[in-house]
């Protein structure tokens, strides 16, 4: 062989040649995020906005790591913080592996003082049960952490053979990016690429967070002149022609060629043929040194290869030093040695013989557990070392799956399935098999693999008694219905909710004992109001059952439960007097319980939020929920989290806290796509395009496009949630000034009767449907639609409810062209909304009512009207509702002096006192933000948060956040709009 080394795609020898339009790109975002960096040193606002992710692709060999290492240089010589991991192809099972190689190159001391540094645990390789969406907002924060003073280069090699963890990582960090100077560089090869992956980043080129840089051909001018001028140009040209212009294959080509090893009366020979001939030469050990280093992958360091390969000293030395020599071996961060190039890995890897490969992974399986390494980091080895049963073996990937569950439910599916195939079919396995079945359900229901899941658990209740398990008894009992429970849950998300409400009866009529009663009746509560052909009267008895059932056996946990999910029931049908009997007794026992006790209701307690929304108990809902979410993320009850999220942000949309109502959703988001539940994602869609309508000014065209996505995730499901999309997009079409577009809408939602809408939100569905008739020219259409909100609002009997009947109705008087009736009926809206606490609609009918009292020559009484519907659009952050009050702005905008001056100086000093950060923080609690969420989105911690309110607090002389909010509204638009002589006269 040669002397000269040959380099390919990973390596730094070879100019790089070609790349001079990639390279421009690619230094104009790193001088922004350098630049923005040194901005904020300076104490300047970061200006970047937000972090970008460059998509790097092209074939193997192509030059991807190479474009990527010149990068990497770039951003050093720009004082940048530089971190670069690469996935690998085998070791696509180990959670968060391209992270944990990246972070890896942190300096020592980098973490001190990261107060979230065990939320991060997995991506260290440390242990720990951490909230895997949890996990996802503290990798940001840290990300934003380390761009510090000079920003922040995270580059991701070889991204196509990343585990699923790692992805869903990624595709946190391009839908919500930092708000700090990084720049994400990462390299794939497209037909290699994930479907999931692509798709990712595909819609991040649509939200422009990411750019795509497709790696072509080199031309034959570039390869002659990385030939150099040592060849012929007819041998150029052959070499050119047979590589087709990729640059690893070319100077493989060119390396054999000097070295004399391509037969001259032939073709070239393949990549895989030249590159395995290299091997030929070489001695049987330094061969079998190739062979570890390719199997041990992550773990081949010096130590782990000279173990497995039973060479040490001075010989072992002599052959790394040669394998170096002739660029088959490198040294990579962290000591570790390499082969110079993947493809190299893979097809020394291939030809390695099977045995062999058995033998590395079973040695480095047991130094590994030598060294003390967790279960997880064994796992991979242990599992390609597994050719038969193994107790032992399979009880590493038992505990390995348990430790990633709920942070990588992806890698915990895949090694249950390795335990499950090597775990006999004998009678006396028989009771672990099932459990492991069930746990596997769990991963792959957690993951995005709902069908498989499903599937699984369908074989699982199938699967006939045998006589052991009958003598098992009680236990063989639960952890069937345990299975029927899950199956039912799983059937819901993937739209199915008339098949899980059969599976639940047919359970039910199995006669099970009274805590399986408990545990069925309580699903099938749930299940029965987004089932479009089960009501939840049909159901009533089962739970009424069930709850009779916790009853007898003194089980006020399950009593607890049992009402949540009835009080929502009942509140979803509108029947409100049993409802609120139901949500009472429900609060009453929840609220007398430790939280420990409350582990298995996360359900119920988002069920009985949702019951106080509906019911406009605005507080209870709001602290109900609260406690679910905390107790869910701490027991890892990661489905329940996004109806937590909602029925929260359902409320500080009602209550106007609309940017705390948006990140919510948000975070639903995040765990719905995980989820992988289409049926789950559009009613989470449409939760954040009803806080995306509040949000935005009027002609955003974002709440619309989130509705059509919420809409399209339904597909044809007619249940609970595929109609509330529908409602929702209805009313985005009609913000969005298409009338025609939102009646169709509601009656594609409720049909033309409108009974699949939920009947107790019906009238204020029905004011969509009022507007909408009204300006498309179909008056006694929306006379109709007026009277039945009337109707069944009364029937409710709930002030906000009432609310929107009213300004229904006003509507009607206001289309004849009489000002002073239908101002009373906006009045009188405003009046019920306050009643119950749902702000929004208050100012959205104040706003509606203020100039038409001014029409009716009330002048001052609409005025009064205008400025505090406009304080309250102010301090809740509604785009909506303050594009409303500009547009309805009384002459002279509003009350005048003595309204304007006294109080501005005063105002002006009290806010002066103020440092930058708790002027910041202040304007985020006046959005409705809490302290939690404000951490999370400047990347301090919550403790930070209260201390800077406090503060604030002190120096401006209030004493609550609502208080604060006031003033900084009067702060945003004069004082005369927080002036509370205003609204005495």
């Amino acid at each position: 062989m040669g002397a000269e080394p040959v380099v390919g795609d990973g390596g730094y020898g070879a100019p790089l040649l070609g790349r001079s339009v990639e390279l421009s790109r690619l230094d104009e975002l790193l001088d922004r995020a350098a630049g923005d960096a040194h901005g904020t040193a300076r104490g300047e606002e970061f200006g970047g906005g937000r972090s970008r992710l460059v998509d790097i692709t092209g074939e193997a060999g192509i030059g991807k790591s190479r474009l990527l290492g010149e990068v990497c240089a770039r951003a050093r010589r720009r004082g940048m913080t530089v971190l670069r991991g690469r996935a690998t192809e085998y070791e696509r099972q180990v959670p968060f592996q391209v992270f944990t190689d990246a972070l890896a190159h942190l300096e020592p001391h980098a973490l001190d003082g990261f107060q979230e540094t065990d939320a991060i645990a997995p991506l260290l390789q440390r242990s720990g049960a951490v909230d895997r969406f949890g996990l996802h907002r503290s990798a940001a924060a840290l990300l934003a952490r380390l761009a510090g003073p000079s920003g922040l280069l995270l580059a991701l090699d070889d991204l196509h053979w990343a585990d699923p963890a790692s992805l869903e990582l990624l595709d946190h960090l391009v839908r919500h990016p930092v708000h700090a100077p990084v720049v994400l560089a990462v390299t794939r090869r497209d037909r290699q690429s994930p479907e999931s992956l692509a798709a990712r980043l595909t819609r991040g080129l649509d939200t422009g967070t990411v750019v795509r840089l497709g790696l072509r051909p080199l031309s034959a001018r570039d390869c002659a002149e990385l030939a150099g001028p040592g060849l012929q140009p007819a041998e150029t040209t052959a070499l050119y022609a047979a590589s087709e212009g990729n640059p690893f294959y070319f100077l493989t080509l060119l390396q054999a060629h000097r070295a004399g090893t391509t037969p001259e009366s032939s073709a070239p020979p393949g990549l895989g043929t030249l590159l395995l001939d290299e091997l030929t030469a070489l001695a049987p050990s330094r061969v079998g040194i190739i062979e570890a280093v390719a199997i041990l992958g992550e773990h081949a360091t010096p130590a782990m290869v000279s173990r497995v390969t039973d060479r040490s000293g001075t010989a072992f030395t002599d052959d790394v030093h040669a394998l170096t020599r002739r660029d088959l071996l490198r040294s990579a961060p962290q000591g570790l040695l390499t082969l110079r190039h993947p493809v190299v890995r893979t097809l020394v890897h291939e030809s390695t013989p099977f045995l062999r490969r058995v033998e590395i992974h079973r040695l480095a399986a047991r130094e590994l557990a030598r060294a003390g390494a967790s279960a997880a980091e064994r796992a991979h080895h242990v599992e390609r070392s597994l050719t038969a049963w193994d107790p032992a073996a399979v009880a590493v990937l038992d505990e390995a799956a348990a430790r990633t569950a709920r942070t990588a439910p992806a890698s915990c599916a895949h090694w249950l399935d390795v335990a499950l195939r090597h775990l006999p079919h004998t009678p006396e396995h028989a009771a672990r098999r099932r459990e492991l079945v069930l746990r596997r359900a769990h991963a792959l229901a957690a993951c995005g693999g709902l069908r498989e899941s499903r599937d699984l658990l369908q074989e699982l209740i199938a699967t006939p008694r045998r006589p052991a398990d009958v003598q098992a008894g009680a236990e063989d009992r639960s952890l069937r219905v345990r299975a029927v429970v899950l199956c039912a849950l799983v059937e819901r998300h993937l739209g199915r909710c008339t098949e899980a409400v059969a599976l639940l009866r047919r359970e039910l009529a199995r006669g099970p004992a009274p805590a399986d009663v408990v545990r069925l009746g309580l699903e099938l509560g749930s299940a029965a109001p987004q089932d479009s052909g089960t009501s939840y009267t049909e159901v009533r008895p089962a739970v009424e059952a069930a709850l009779a059932a916790a009853r007898s056996m003194g089980d006020e946990v399950g009593e607890a439960g049992v009402l949540a999910v009835a009080a929502l029931g009942e509140a979803y049908e509108g029947n409100m007097t049993a409802a609120h009997g139901l949500a009472r007794q429900a609060a009453a026992l929840v609220d007398s319980l430790p939280d420990n006790d409350l582990t298995a209701l996360c359900e119920p307690l988002a069920r009985l939020g949702w019951a106080e929304a509906f019911l406009e108990h605005y507080p209870d809902a709001e602290r109900h929920a609260e406690r679910g979410l905390d107790i869910a993320r701490r027991s890892g009850q990661l489905y329940v989290v996004p109806h937590l999220l909602l029925c929260l942000s359902h409320v500080r949309v009602q209550t106007c806290r609309i940017s705390s109502a948006l990140e919510l959703a948000d975070r639903a988001e995040d765990i719905a796509r995980g989820i992988g539940s289409g049926q789950l994602l559009a009613f989470v869609l449409a939760s954040k395009a009803a806080a995306l309508v509040a949000a935005c000014p009027p002609g955003d065209p974002r709440p619309l496009a989130v509705a059509e996505e919420a809409v399209a995730a339904a597909g044809p499901g007619v249940g609970w949630w595929a109609s509330t999309a529908w409602c929702i997009f209805g009313w985005a079409a009609l913000m969005a000034g298409d009338p025609v577009r939102a009646r169709d809408a509601m009656l594609q939602a409720g049909g033309p009767e409108l009974q699949r809408i939920q009947p107790s939100l019906r009238p204020l569905y029905l004011e969509i449907l009022v507007t909408s008739a009204l300006v498309t020219g179909r008056p006694e259409e929306a006379r109709g639609w007026a009277e039945r909100a009337r109707k069944e609002a009364e029937q409710l009997g709930l002030p906000m409810l009432r609310s929107s009947a009213l300004r229904s109705g006003a509507h009607l008087p206001l289309a004849q062209g009489d000002m002073a009736a239908a101002a009373d009926l906006f009045a009188e809206a405003a009046a019920e909304s306050a009643r119950c606490g749902a702000v929004f609609w208050e100012a959205h009918s104040l706003l509606l009512g203020a100039p038409l009292e001014a029409a009716a020559g009330r002048v001052r009484s609409g005025a009064r009207a205008w400025l505090r519907g406009r304080r309250l659009a102010e301090a809740g952050g509604s785009g909506m509702l303050v594009g409303l009050a500009d547009a309805t702005r009384p002459p002279g905008g509003g009350p005048e002096a003595p309204y304007d001056s006294p109080d501005r100086a005063e105002l002006a000093e009290r806010l002066a006192a103020l440092t930058a950060r708790e002027l910041e923080i202040a304007e985020l609690v006046a959005q409705g933000l809490t302290s939690q969420a404000i951490a999370d989105r400047l990347y301090v911690s919550r403790r930070t948060v209260e201390t800077h309110v406090s503060r604030a607090f002190r120096k401006t002389g209030v004493s609550s956040r609502t208080a604060l909010a006031t003033l900084m509204a009067r702060r945003r638009t004069g004082s005369r709009f927080g002036d509370t002589r205003a609204e005495q006269d």
